[in-house]
């Protein structure tokens, strides 16, 4: 048991670790934050897919953090320190969810975690970003659509690295249901 917290702490620490790197590699970079990256996310789905959600959710914090850390800041509101990084982050964990169920499972909780980033990320807009709403239109059209022009592209590079590494994934995904001593390397 002892060995396979050891080798859960550290995926989570190289997952952590790749997708920050990967978060550096920008496809398209909105003004006020959010960009397209090379597939930032897909670590943390990895972990995930692998580990489960609670620890999927719990990485993806971690990351969150660390992106509010070394990123650029936009606001230093509680909100958006929250529903932008913390949280946001924290719902890529909800790949986790579905991790039984096939290659549908799979993209499912992909799906998942990309929607719970985005609606995390619109709360923020409307909280503490009203005001960028172009003139008569509401913060609620305008947030959704903000965020959804960089998390679609973001999702959609994410589905695809993940339908390509599937097969790999495939025996892996049941990782922590093995016993320590069924477990080898």
């Amino acid at each position: 048991m002892k060995r396979t917290n050891t080798r859960m702490l550290v995926e989570a620490g190289v997952m952590i670790a790749l997708a920050q790197v990967l978060s550096y590699v920008i496809l398209f970079e909105m003004p006020q934050g959010g960009s397209v990256t090379a597939g930032s996310m897909v670590p943390i789905f990895i972990f995930a897919l692998r580990w489960g959600t609670p620890r999927g959710l719990l990485a993806g914090m971690v990351y969150g953090i660390l992106q509010f850390i070394l990123g650029e800041k936009y606001s230093f509101h509680i909100v958006s320190i929250l529903f932008d990084y913390v949280i946001a982050f924290a719902c890529l964990g909800l790949a986790g969810v579905l991790r039984h169920n096939g290659m549908v499972g799979v993209m499912a909780g992909v799906f998942m975690g990309v929607l719970g980033r985005f609606i995390s990320h619109v709360i923020s807009g409307i909280v503490v970003f009203p005001h960028y709403a172009p003139e008569g239109q509401s913060p609620w059209v305008y947030s959704i659509l903000y965020n959804g022009s960089y998390l679609l592209p973001e999702f959609i590079i994410s589905m695809v690295i993940v339908g390509l590494l599937y097969r790999v994934l495939k025996f892996q995904l049941h990782m922590d249901n093995r016993s320590s001593s069924n477990y080898s390397a």
